[in-house]
């Protein structure tokens, strides 16, 4: 209801969130932080989320918010970041850390994987150069990373994400409730 005597509705949704608002129940005991909301929030918008037995690769990952929200999907993940990840998400089934810089990885040292998330901050050009090393090796069927812009946004940058072929650029706004 828009007021008193208006109410707004429409036949079909952009939005597959009630009223357009991105709410997801906070899991206050086995995430290491918020993070994974925004993984939520992103695998919902494109409709697809790794499955079990799928090879995931989270760069960044640490302190595991990402990597927990894939193990707990039933994929196996390759968590990578110089910082160590929190020890609950260490002793998890199906993740195998790399204390190594995510921006150095070979991505033929990795070999084929199914998936790769990217969380890290950083400017978006240099994650650009990230997600093509990736696509350059022919190796990872589908990417999810977020771009973080800092200052003023990077238009042209955002442009080349948006031109790899069968990408697509969302604005999430996760808030969680509980």
């Amino acid at each position: 209801m828009l007021d008193a005597g208006t109410v707004f509705a429409a036949l079909h949704c952009a939005s597959p969130f009630p009223n357009g608002e991105v709410r997801f129940v906070k899991d206050r005991s086995g995430p290491p932080s918020r993070a994974y909301l925004k993984l939520w929030e992103a695998l919902t918008l494109i409709g697809r989320r790794p499955g079990p037995g799928e090879i995931c690769v989270d760069l960044g990952s640490s302190p595991g918010g990402w990597s927990w929200a894939l193990q707990r999907m039933g994929a196996r993940v390759i968590s990578v970041d110089k910082a160590p990840l929190a020890p609950e998400i260490v002793r998890l089934p199906g993740i195998e850390h790399r204390r190594e810089n995510a921006f150095a990885v070979d991505p033929r040292a990795i070999g084929p994987v199914d998936w790769l998330f990217s969380d890290v901050v950083c400017y978006p050009a240099r994650l650009l150069a990230l997600v093509e090393r990736w696509l350059a090796a022919d190796i990872c069927r589908r990417f999810v990373c977020t771009i973080k812009l800092q200052g003023g946004t990077d238009h042209a940058t955002t442009r080349r994400f948006a031109a790899i072929p069968g990408s697509q650029l969302r604005h999430c706004a996760t808030t969680s409730t509980n």
